[in-house]
């Protein structure tokens, strides 16, 4: 499939319902949360202090998980202002990591756990091998009442994605 059928066939989807850990403990299933909620994946923030998945930097689109959530922390009030009521990250890593990567980054807003790929498969969102994990390619969905109403994707500049978001959001 094509990165342009793939956005088509996922605009207007209905998010199937499920629940994904949240970074504070709680679930959230967006099939159920009304208004708009912005989520942004990313395939994995590194450990602080330890280097990248060895050929990291050779994966296309791999790079750049956390200038992409510094920029959605950045630009979140922006995006709020915009209309959404939420953001969310999605990553494949567990709630505990994603917890570190939130207080680190100061992100003002939870990061969901995918690591049983529930969410992935559903709505069949692209994913890559790397260092062992099933990561998850780099996109943002701008979800509006439970249904699938914009896919940012590919992805071509992870920090700027959030502003990208915003501008759509305010058009």
């Amino acid at each position: 499939m094509t990165e342009n059928e793939f956005v088509e066939t996922l605009t207007g989807k209905p998010v199937p319902e499920l629940t994904l850990t949240a970074t504070d403990g709680t679930a959230a299933d967006l099939s159920s949360l009304e208004g708009i909620t912005v989520v942004y994946a990313y395939p994995r923030t590194s450990p602080p202090n330890q280097p990248p998945i060895e050929g990291w930097d050779q994966i296309p689109g791999a790079r750049g998980c956390t200038p992409q959530s510094k920029g959605f922390a950045e630009q979140h009030d922006a995006i709020l202002q915009a209309g959404a009521l939420r953001v969310f990250g999605l990553s494949t890593q567990n709630s505990d990591y994603q917890a570190e990567v939130v207080e680190r980054l100061n992100l003002p807003f939870e990061i969901l756990s995918d690591a049983e790929l529930k969410l992935a498969d559903a709505l069949g969102l692209p994913r890559f091998e790397a260092g062992g994990m099933t990561l998850l390619s780099r996109l943002t969905l701008v979800v509006e009442d439970g249904k699938v109403r914009k896919v940012f994707y590919p992805v071509e500049n992870p920090a700027e994605n959030a502003a990208e978001v915003a501008a759509y959001l305010s058009e």
